[in-house]
């Protein structure tokens, strides 16, 4: 059975000028910028759980989502058609996701073991490789106060317990990493929390994670994604300062990288390029999740990345850092609860790959052309300076700064040039 009819073989490249809503405008997979293939550069992935798994039900409606795939096997083959079709590299998953929680742990192992089987064979027939894996520990219910920071060790165990699977499941399907988001890892009220407490908890279930790891000869990069809050009132990991602070404070910053997402970003109060540049800056950018938020929602809506502006800024970034290793791409994104049929997750997919694309183009041509990067370069010249150099090497004391400020003239002020550079981005993307 085909579940996406709509194309026969796969999404082609026609072009800027084409009106094929089933074909790539700019996405070209082979076209090289600076080097490398468009595919290489962005490393697309689809996620199952948005994907394959919604239903479109939200807090004030029944699902509107009658997908014709019912069993996990049946979701399996819709996803591989569809990764085919699509032309994407990877995939992601919960450990849930792709098999069906049993009333019992060894029941829900052994619905795991024969769902990656099965995944293991539908990866050898299309080449489509995993890029991370992960597992739900958020939505049944005996994680209700959380799960590595659940006041009940025996509900810490159970989850440490799934993780174990979880890892086992992505290394036998050549995972190229293991993303830790900890859905329920915070706190609703504080009168009935002991936060300390439960941030070694986290700490801990980390570790034991890393130990297991290497213990299987698991090499991939594990990955923690920074989220503010919803459904919890405050994460442990809200954002990715919250995460730097956090992985140093245990000791666990040699061990993870941050897996960013832009909905997430925008619910701390950030932009996607303000998370980037944090985790970048610090060494850890490892992935990213693509999608989007509304802004005048105030919940995670998970929304297909269509902005130029976003994705330019995104692969601005990406470029800035090398590029990605064991990362990507990830469409962490769902459709509308009233874009209801299957062929809407086409239309989806192909419109953010495309956006990504001209990104891609784009941040290219800015980091080529060379005015931004010279701007900022010139606006801190002055750190390389004589002084610039004795004060950052602890030559100059504060009381030889008061010195320096009575021999010498009132710092002439210079302009920060904001529009100017917005006006140059814009240069390039229109």
């Amino acid at each position: 059975m085909a579940y996406f009819p709509e194309v026969v073989d796969r999404v082609r490249f026609e072009g800027r000028s084409s009106r094929n809503p089933l074909a790539f405008r700019f996405y070209d997979p082979d076209k090289r910028v600076g080097g490398k293939t468009m595919r290489e550069h962005l490393r697309f992935a689809v996620c199952y759980w948005h994907t394959f798994k919604a239903t479109g039900m939200d807090p004030f409606g029944q699902p509107t989502m009658d997908r014709p795939w019912k069993t996990p096997r049946e979701t399996m083959d819709a996803a591989f058609e569809f990764f085919q079709k699509l032309g994407v590299d990877f995939w992601c998953f919960h450990d849930f996701d792709i098999a069906t929680e049993g009333d019992s742990y060894a029941q829900s192992g052994k619905n795991l073991a024969e769902m990656v089987s099965y995944a293991e064979e539908k990866q050898a027939q299309t080449g489509v490789r995993l890029l991370w894996g992960t597992a739900n520990l958020f939505g049944n219910p005996r994680y209700q106060a959380g799960a590595s920071t659940n006041p009940d060790p025996a509900v810490f165990a159970y989850a440490a317990a799934q993780v174990k699977n979880a890892l086992d499941a992505t290394k036998r399907l050549g995972g190229l990493g293991y993303v830790f988001w900890g859905g329920r890892e915070g706190y609703d009220t504080l009168l009935n929390t002991d936060m300390a407490r439960e941030r070694a908890q986290f700490a801990k279930l980390l570790w034991m994670a890393i130990d297991y790891a290497k213990s299987i000869g698991f090499s991939g990069q594990l990955y923690i994604e920074p989220k503010p809050k919803e459904p919890t009132t405050h994460q442990y990991d809200s954002n990715a300062e919250a995460c730097l602070n956090f992985l140093r404070e245990f000791g666990l910053m040699d061990h993870l990288k941050l897996n960013l997402e832009t909905n997430h970003a925008t619910l701390a109060g950030h932009s996607m390029l303000h998370e980037l540049r944090v985790a970048r800056a610090a060494g850890v950018l490892g992935s990213v999740d693509a999608n989007t938020g509304d802004e005048l929602i105030g919940w995670d809506t998970d929304q297909f990345p269509t902005s130029v502006y976003l994705t330019t800024s995104i692969m601005l970034e990406i470029l800035e850092m090398g590029g990605f290793t064991t990362g990507g791409l990830n469409f962490d994104a769902k459709v509308r609860r009233q874009s209801h049929e299957p062929v809407d997750l086409l239309y989806a997919h192909i419109g953010g790959m495309d956006a990504f694309a001209r990104g891609l183009e784009v941040a290219h041509a800015i980091r080529e052309d060379g005015r931004l990067a010279e701007h900022v370069r010139r606006r801190y010249e002055g750190w390389d300076s004589d002084l610039g150099r004795k004060i950052l090497s602890g030559e100059l004391s504060m009381k030889d700064c008061a010195n320096y400020a009575l021999t010498n003239p009132e710092p002439t002020r210079v302009s920060g040039r904001q529009e100017y550079l917005e006006n140059l981005v814009n240069e390039f993307i229109l």
